[in-house]
C-alpha cells in the first residue's frame, strides 16, 4: 500500500515537520502569487494603468466571491485532519466522499452570484467610470469559473490534512506556467485585454483542480472509497458545516473589509488604485511564508489535536513565532532598500511607481502583525475554535472600514489613509489574535472523540466483507 502520499506529524521533531510541509506549500502559493502578478504585470505593461486597476479593482470582490468555497474547505481539511489524527480512517474517507456535495453546491451558488451580480456590485463600490466595463468583464469571467476554484482547494487541503503538501505543488506549477503563457498569447499576440488574463486564469485553474483529483483518485490511499462509505452522511456533513461556515464568514468578513477599502481607494482615481493593486500585489507575494507556515501549523494542530499531544502543539507555535519574527525584519529592509525597484517590475508610471515606493515603506513596518495573525489563525482554525474565526473576521472588518474612512479626512494623511489602514489593521488584527490564544480556550476543543471512532470501525467492518472492500490502511489505534 502507497504510504508516501500521507504523512503523520503526531510523530518528529515539530520544527522539521512544519518546515518540510510548508516549504512546498510555499513554493505553490507563490507560484500561484506569480500567475496573479504575471496578470498585473502583463496588463500593465501591454495594454496600461487603467486596466491595471480594473483587475485590482475586482480582486477583494472575488474573493468574497470565493470566501465561502475557501471556508469549507478548511472545515473539510480540519475534520479530516482530526480524524486522521486520532486514526479514524473509515471516517477520513466518508468525509472525503460528502465533501463532493459540500463544495459543488458552493460553488456552483456562489458562481452563479458572481456572474449575475458582478456590474451592481462594482457600481455600489464607487468604481471609476473609465474602468467599470472592463472590472466587469473580469469578474464575471473569473466568476464563471469559480467551481473550478473550488474543487482545487478543497482537494488541495484535503491532501493537507493527510500530510501531503507536494502533490498540490506540482500543479500549481504547471497551472501557472500555463498561466503565464496564455497571458502572454491572449493579451499581446489576440489583444483580448484584460478579458485574455481572465480566460487564461479560469483555463490554468480548471486544469489544476482536474489534474489534481485525478493523481489523488490514482496515487492517496484515502481516495479508494468503498462503495459502502459512498452515501451522504448528516454527521459528517454537519460538522464540516459546523467549522467550515465560520471559516467562511471570517474569510467573508476579511473579503468584505478589503471591498470596503477597495471603494475608499477608488474614490482616489485610477493612479492611487494603480498603485493600491501594485502594491497588494506585491504584499502578498511576501504574505506566502506566513500564509505556508499558518497552513502547515493548521494540519499539524488539527492531527495532534486528534492524537490529544497537547503539547507538541505548544512546542511547533513557539517556534512558528520565531520563523515569523525573522522574516519580518529582513522583508522590513528589502523594502526599504529595494522598494522603488520592485514598483518598477509592475508599472511605468513615475506617479504610480512613487506612490507605491511610499507605501510599501509605511505598511512593511507591520510585518510582525500580519505574521502573528497567519500562525495563531492556523492554530486555532486546526483546533476547530471556530468562536476565533468571528472574532478575526469582526475585527479585520472594524479595522479597514473605520481606519480608512477616518483617516483619509485627516488632510496631512489623505490618501495614504488607505495604506495606513491596512497596517493598522494587522496591528489590532494581531493583538486580538493572541489574546484568543492566551485565553487557552482552543486546549479543550474536540473535534472528533472515542467513541465516534469505535463505532465508525465497527460499522466498517460489520459492512466490509468482501476482501477488496476492507479500510485502505490500517494503522494503531490512538485513544484521545
Amino acid at each position: 500500500m502507497n504510504r508516501r502520499f500521507v504523512k503523520d506529524m503526531t510523530t518528529g521533531d515539530e520544527f522539521k515537520l512544519l518546515i518540510g510541509f510548508s516549504v512546498p506549500m510555499l513554493i505553490g502559493n507563490l507560484f500561484q502569487q506569480v500567475y496573479n502578478m504575471v496578470d498585473s504585470i502583463v496588463v500593465g505593461k501591454y495594454v496600461g494603468a487603467d486596466s491595471l486597476a480594473a483587475v485590482g479593482a475586482t480582486g477583494s470582490l472575488n474573493f468574497l466571491f470565493f470566501s465561502l468555497c475557501i471556508g469549507l474547505s478548511g472545515g473539510i481539511g480540519v475534520v479530516i485532519s482530526q480524524h486522521f489524527g486520532a486514526g479514524d480512517e473509515t471516517n477520513v474517507r466518508k468525509t472525503i466522499f460528502n465533501s463532493i456535495y459540500i463544495i459543488a453546491t458552493a460553488g456552483l451558488v456562489m458562481s452563479l452570484l458572481g456572474v449575475c451580480f458582478a456590474r451592481p456590485i462594482l457600481t455600489w463600490l464607487r468604481t471609476p467610470a473609465n474602468i467599470l466595463d472592463d472590472a466587469t468583464a473580469y469578474m464575471q469571467i473569473v466568476s464563471g469559473g469559480l467551481l473550478a476554484v473550488a474543487a482545487y482547494n478543497c482537494i488541495s487541503s484535503i491532501l493537507r490534512a493527510l500530510g501531503d503538501s507536494r502533490t498540490p505543488l506540482f500543479f500549481l506549477i504547471f497551472a501557472s506556467l500555463v498561466n503565464v503563457i496564455l497571458d502572454l498569447v491572449l493579451v499581446i499576440f489576440f489583444g483580448l485585454g484584460v478579458r485574455g488574463v481572465a480566460y487564461a486564469t479560469i483555463t490554468a485553474q480548471v486544469l489544476s483542480a482536474a489534474g489534481s483529483l485525478a493523481f489523488a483518485i490514482k496515487k492517496n490511499p484515502y481516495f479508494l472509497i468503498s462503495r459502502d462509505e459512498m452515501h451522504y452522511d448528516t454527521g459528517i456533513a454537519s460538522k464540516c458545516y459546523r467549522l467550515g461556515l465560520p471559516l467562511a464568514l471570517q474569510s467573508s468578513l476579511i473579503a468584505i473589509s478589503c471591498v470596503a477599502l477597495q471603494s475608499v481607494v477608488n474614490t482616489f482615481g485610477s493612479t492611487v488604485v494603480a498603485a493600491f493593486t501594485a502594491t497588494s500585489r506585491i504584499e502578498q507575494l511576501v504574505q506566502q511564508p506566513f500564509n505556508s507556515l499558518g497552513m502547515a501549523l493548521s494540519t499539524f494542530t488539527g492531527q495532534n489535536m486528534g492524537a490529544g499531544k497537547l503539547d507538541r502543539v505548544k512546542r511547533a507555535f513557539a517556534k512558528s513565532v520565531l520563523v515569523v519574527s525573522c522574516f519580518s525584519l529582513l522583508m522590513l529592509a528589502v523594502f526599504h532598500v529595494f522598494g522603488n525597484g520592485i514598483m518598477k517590475i509592475f508599472v511605468s508610471e513615475p506617479s504610480v511607481i512613487e506612490f507605491g515606493t511610499q507605501a510599501l515603506k509605511i505598511t512593511s513596518w507591520f510585518y510582525l502583525f500580519l505574521g502573528m495573525i497567519y500562525i495563531v489563525r492556523g492554530l486555532l482554525n486546526g483546533a476547530g475554535d471556530a468562536v476565533y474565526s468571528m472574532i478575526n473576521g469582526c475585527v479585520e472588518v472594524f479595522g479597514r472600514i473605520v481606519f480608512s474612512n477616518t483617516l483619509v479626512l485627516i488632510p496631512s494623511v489623505g490618501k495614504w489613509g488607505v495604506w495606513l489602514a491596512t497596517a493598522l489593521t494587522w496591528c489590532i488584527t494581531g493583538i486580538a489574535s493572541l489574546i484568543r490564544f492566551k485565553q487557552g480556550k482552543w486546549k479543550t476543543i474536540r473535534v472528533v472523540d472515542r467513541k465516534e471512532k469505535e463505532r465508525s470501525w465497527n460499522t466498517s467492518k460489520e459492512s466490509h466483507t468482501e476482501p477488496s472492500q476492507e479500510p485502505v490502511l490500517l494503522r494503531k489505534s490512538r485513544l484521545i
